[in-house]
């Protein structure tokens, strides 16, 4: 049987992978920079422009979403560590899209390099 990790580490020999010191270069030239964390997660901050879809949900809303439907969209995603961004970037491609990179390390990796991210404002009660 295999393991979440035996997946992930087979979907890493079939996808580009980018590391965090080319992703803001790949990010200015991507038509869609997308988290697919979970909603908690985005919600704790995210990646400046991120378009943010669950990985549970990515089939389905690629597939009703017209504006997403362009085969050759260049996509760059990332989750928390870059497992799920994996698992992602092989169905995408399975799905017969051409232009698809993840972030090596994900959100973890962005931020442990000093990047930008974008954090939720806590409400001021004056």
């Amino acid at each position: 049987m295999k393991t979440a990790h035996d997946l992930v580490t087979a979907a890493k020999t079939r996808i580009q992978e980018i590391p965090v010191d080319q992703a803001e270069a790949a990010i200015r030239d991507a038509d869609l920079l997308l988290d697919v964390r979970e909603v908690e997660e985005y919600a704790a901050g995210h990646l400046n422009g991120a378009t943010h879809i669950s990985r549970g949900l990515l089939e389905f809303r690629f597939s009703a979403t017209p504006a997403l439907q362009a085969r050759d969209l260049k996509i760059v995603l990332y989750c928390k560590t870059s497992g799920r961004a994996a698992l992602s970037a092989l169905v995408l491609h399975d799905m017969g899209y051409l232009n698809i990179q993840s972030i090596a390390g994900g959100y973890d990796a962005w931020q442990a390099a000093g990047k930008p991210v974008v954090k939720p404002q806590s409400p001021a009660f004056e």
